[in-house]
């Protein structure tokens, strides 16, 4: 997740240069789910998304979210969350009715936990934030290293 960040951030700061002129810093982030050494991406199908909750459903999985700041002169500055997230048991019925939602095809390990499945949720052990996708008390660690303090 952290090379997937950098390389992202790398990215953005070479469209920045070329495409508009602009040194500005550069910020991005990707997030990840891991449950004993499975890594679980976005889900391809509703079949793959009902056997992701299937896995989380009474377990503690991982997300790690990592965040990489490419400074005005081009020099990357990098952290890394990891959140323990606990599912109580699922239904197959919960299961089947949150993937008819919708929500979770565009989100890694195929869940939001700020939307419908906030109320798998059992335990969050780490960065709440993080799990949505940006962790906010580390970012703002981030920029103010190069000096902007976000309010």
């Amino acid at each position: 997740v952290a090379r997937v960040t950098r390389e992202k951030a790398k990215w953005g700061r070479k469209v920045a240069e070329t495409e508009r002129d602009l040194l500005l810093p550069v910020l991005a982030a990707d997030t990840t789910v891991a449950l004993n050494g499975k890594i679980y991406g976005k889900p391809a199908d509703e079949k793959e998304a009902f056997e992701f909750l299937k896995d989380f459903s009474g377990q503690t999985h991982e997300v790690l979210t990592a965040v990489c700041l490419v400074d005005k002169g081009g020099k990357p500055r990098e952290t890394l969350t990891k959140t323990f997230v606990t599912f109580r048991p699922l239904t197959d019925e919960e299961i089947n009715s949150y993937i008819a939602s919708g929500e979770p095809f565009d989100k890694a390990g195929g869940y939001g936990i700020q939307g419908l499945a906030g109320q798998f949720v059992e335990k969050v052990e780490g960065s709440y934030s993080g799990v949505i996708g940006l962790p906010v008390d580390e970012t703002k660690a981030l920029l103010a290293e190069i000096g902007i303090r976000p309010r």
